[in-house]
């Protein structure tokens, strides 16, 4: 009889920039190493466990980081070398695991309900980590347990480079004696509220009446104190690389103008673009399709840093379309399309070289938020 019981596993490469960078240079293992911008303006976009024990953290401003912490090594990161060992990572847990979902750029989780019918699901999880890490030296450490929300809370428990299984009942005593912080969702302004409540442990939640805490909290009162008896019914949504975005359009009449076709290959490509930002995603591939007046249709595609920057997706986007088209050919119909999307836009927003153009690009999608998604375009897509 095949098991009900569900069992959820959560994956998450240790300090991932990190990690990465000291690959790279391994002189840069065991020291205070900090990665994100090097100026006033730039932010924490993640630091070693050396860095931690300074007070710093992702999303610091790198002027209070380097105040704890002097003498701690910046670097600037390299979003195509996470990319790598990103896709790295995610094409073995794609080659073993029936299900799974990622969740960021260095989180996954895998669902192994009934798998226990036929494998012993720990024993198969830590095969698949150690796998993982005898291919790519990346650290990395995993929960188990009954459902999302928990597997998640045993994988930070489990770190640096450790893996914690929570039998499935054991959930409630596992949480009662955590800080309420470490419940996913709840920050700074929530803890400062139960803290006044006289809460400061999961147990604590617990042993709250639920009115009191929908009167302090509303709805989310009720959801915390779910929460706090290990109870989460979040789905792992299955990761499909074939997601995507696109656009294309068939012209009235067949062309050969370059400055059109040009034009036309910019507009299309900010079009994605601002929809992949509206979605808070980020792309890893891009493609490019012709079609020619005989109907003969052809594509090309790339594997890109991921990035949702009409920029770096429109030079792209040329460079596919100039090793693709047959010189001289009219052309009928042209396509842009962006796949392999994850909810990646935080960590890459969070290095000094892409901070001030986060911020423009912000001000630009409300224009076209306000105004239509073609009111704003660049020149060369006029």
């Amino acid at each position: 009889m095949e098991s009900s019981r569900r069992i959820i596993a959560h994956f998450d490469l240790d300090a991932f920039f990190v990690s990465v960078e000291c690959l790279n240079d391994p002189s840069l293992k065991g020291k205070p190493l900090i990665v994100g911008g090097h100026s006033e303006r730039g932010v924490v976009a993640a630091c070693s466990y050396e860095a931690r024990k300074f007070g710093i953290h992702s999303a610091m401003p790198m002027k209070t980081a380097m105040r704890l912490c002097p003498h701690a090594t910046v670097v600037g990161g390299t979003r195509g070398e996470y990319s790598k060992y990103s896709r790295w990572v995610t094409d073995i847990i794609s080659s073993k695991a029936p299900l799974f979902e990622k969740s960021s750029i260095d989180e996954f989780y895998l669902d192994l309900t009934g798998m226990d019918t036929y494998f012993k699901p720990l024993q198969w999880t830590i095969d698949l980590r150690e796998e993982i890490m005898k291919q790519t030296k990346l650290p990395i450490s995993f929960g188990m347990a009954s459902n999302k929300m928990v597997a998640k809370i045993a994988t930070d428990e489990a770190k640096p480079n450790g893996y914690l299984h929570i039998p499935a009942g054991f959930e409630k005593e596992f949480l009662a004696p955590l800080k309420v912080g470490k419940i996913p969702g709840v920050g700074e302004h929530t803890c400062e509220v139960l803290k006044e409540m006289g809460i400061e442990t999961i147990n604590d939640i617990n042993n709250t009446s639920i009115a009191l805490l929908e009167k302090r909290l509303g709805k989310y009162g009720i959801e915390l104190w779910n929460k706090s008896n290990g109870v989460h019914y979040g789905e792992v949504v299955p990761y499909h690389e074939s997601k995507s975005i696109s656009t294309e359009n068939t012209f009235h009449e067949n062309t050969t103008d370059m400055v059109f076709l040009m034009s036309e290959l910019v507009r299309m490509t900010e079009r994605v673009a601002y929809e992949l930002r509206c979605d808070n995603k980020t792309a890893g591939c891009i493609a490019v399709k012709i079609r020619y007046p005989d109907f003969e249709t052809t594509s090309r595609q790339t594997s890109i840093p991921y990035t949702f920057y009409d920029d770096e997706l429109i030079m792209k986007a040329k460079e596919l379309f100039h090793k693709l088209y047959r010189k001289g050919e009219p052309i009928r119909l042209l396509g842009v399309r962006l796949s392999e999307l994850t909810d990646e836009a935080i960590q890459t927003n969070l290095f000094e070289d892409t901070e001030r153009k986060t911020e423009l690009y912000k001000a630009i999608d409300d224009v076209k938020g306000r105004f239509g998604k073609d009111s704003i375009t660049k020149a060369t897509g006029i």
